[in-house]
């Protein structure tokens, strides 16, 4: 799902991805790698959106702690205001191309060739 333009949209979470090494909610070290991917990718028109369970002034420090290392969001747990307008509204999933998180779990997509309906539940 890129944005109107078709620009990628990455949505990143905060604890334990953009901030390392301190549990919540003390903020630890930047993810130099990751700020610096999240940087280029912004530079080359990619949106950016901070996607956080953190809320009131722990989001803010969250958000200070960004722009201290230079990233900036083009929204903050909320879709692009493009694709709100498309859709008639703000739902509940981030709409993203990439989603970063600590909690990440890649489960392989499965080849429709491979997927055989069980024989039994046909008849």
């Amino acid at each position: 799902m890129a944005d109107m333009q078709g620009n990628k949209i990455y949505a990143v979470d905060f604890d334990g991805t953009l901030s390392q090494g301190a549990p919540f909610p003390e903020i630890g070290e930047p993810n130099k790698p990751l700020f610096e991917m999240l940087i280029k990718e912004k530079e080359k028109g990619s949106r950016i959106i901070l996607y956080s369970c953190r809320t009131g002034r722990d989001l803010k420090k969250a958000i200070v702690f960004c722009h201290e290392n230079g990233l900036y969001f083009d929204t903050v747990n909320e879709n692009l205001p493009e694709l709100i307008e498309a859709y008639d509204g703000d739902t509940r999933k981030i709409n993203a191309d990439y989603y970063i998180d600590d909690k990440n779990l890649y489960f392989p997509t499965v080849d429709a060739n491979m997927w055989q309906p069980d024989e039994e539940a046909d008849g």
